[in-house]
């Protein structure tokens, strides 16, 4: 059984954190995910404190074990959304898109445990000067809005550079993934893009369909132009996207393009107008299944991994 550091601080059973995606995220995956032994995180994206409140009902009702909420800190709602998870006494969160320092000490004060999102080692250092519980060090690999940075570099740097639990995101679809993650200092891995395809998971059926067609070079950014970018399965609206930044068009008209086009992908299931955000390892995920078989599948994969390694470095001891 690989159990680390992160499972004691939250009180899972397994090192893995399924990623908070906005539109994608939804109570039925999240509580699937934790009653299977994972960390489930619900997606708030821009979305207001009520239909937070009500996906974290969602979850409650199915499952007792600890769950988390993905606060994207840009959000118009993000103060209302802090007081839902307070009210409601949420055992984690996970944030991105800024730096929550200032909701730290009220959130440790009902027991909540704070895990950012960072791209960088030198916001890692700053989270934790904050007082955050762990990080989530986030390689480009990753789907939605990414860093530049690889998981490979990022990672050992991150967890050389603070005393803090690490968990590696970005480019994580199994048992390989997670027992490489393991091996550079991390204490678990967050996934999305394999998650996308559990048979809890709402989104529109179109867009599962589109990841299992995925290949290895599926993927494209748009965006860098912006200093957001974003990484998404590529399809008529990205290259649109890549046309219009090429031409040099400002920023601000760019965002308001892109506006609405996740939840077109996510929600109504418009494979060519919508933003498809996934990662690189879209073209590695092969089926849909519940999220508990996700799950076993990874920790079974990773526990042979590891007896396989462990015995290749044996043989070359004798």
């Amino acid at each position: 059984m690989i159990k680390t550091r992160i499972c004691d601080l939250i009180g899972i059973e397994y090192p893995i954190f399924q990623g908070g995606m906005a539109w994608v995220s939804t109570g039925e995956l999240v509580a699937a995910v934790s009653e299977s032994g994972g960390l489930g995180i619900i997606g708030s994206g821009q979305a207001p404190a009520d239909w937070l409140r009500q996906e974290i009902r969602k979850v409650k009702a199915i499952t007792k074990k600890p769950y988390g909420v993905n606060v994207m800190l840009m959000s118009p709602f993000v103060d209302e959304v802090m007081q839902v998870i307070l009210e409601e006494r949420v055992p984690v969160i996970t944030t991105g898109a800024g730096n929550p320092g200032k909701y730290v000490p009220m959130l440790k004060d009902v027991g909540t445990k704070i895990i950012p999102v960072v791209a960088s080692v030198a916001l890692a250092k700053r989270l934790e000067k904050a007082g955050v519980d762990a990080l989530i060090a986030e390689g480009t690999e990753s789907g939605g809005h990414i860093g530049e940075i690889g998981t490979l570099p990022l990672v050992p740097q991150v967890v050389d550079a603070v005393n803090i639990p690490v968990i590696a995101a970005g480019g994580i679809v199994d048992g390989r993934g997670l027992v490489a993650a393991l091996a550079l200092g991390a204490e678990g891995v967050q996934m999305g893009t394999r998650f996308m395809c559990a048979e809890e998971c709402t989104i529109s059926p179109l867009i599962k369909d589109r990841i299992l067609k995925a290949k290895d070079r599926a993927t494209v950014i748009t965006g860098r132009s912006t200093g957001h970018p974003v990484r998404c399965l590529d399809n008529r609206f990205t290259r649109e996207m890549d046309q219009y930044e090429r031409e040099g068009m400002p920023a601000e008209e760019l965002e308001k393009i892109g506006v609405g086009k996740l939840r077109l992908a996510m929600v109504e299931g418009d494979v060519d107008n919508g933003s498809i955000m996934a990662g690189q390892v879209a073209g590695a995920v092969k089926c849909i299944e519940p999220a508990a078989q996700i799950i076993q599948a990874i920790m079974q994969s990773a526990e042979q991994e590891y007896e396989r390694l462990s015995a290749r470095f044996a043989e070359r001891r004798a």
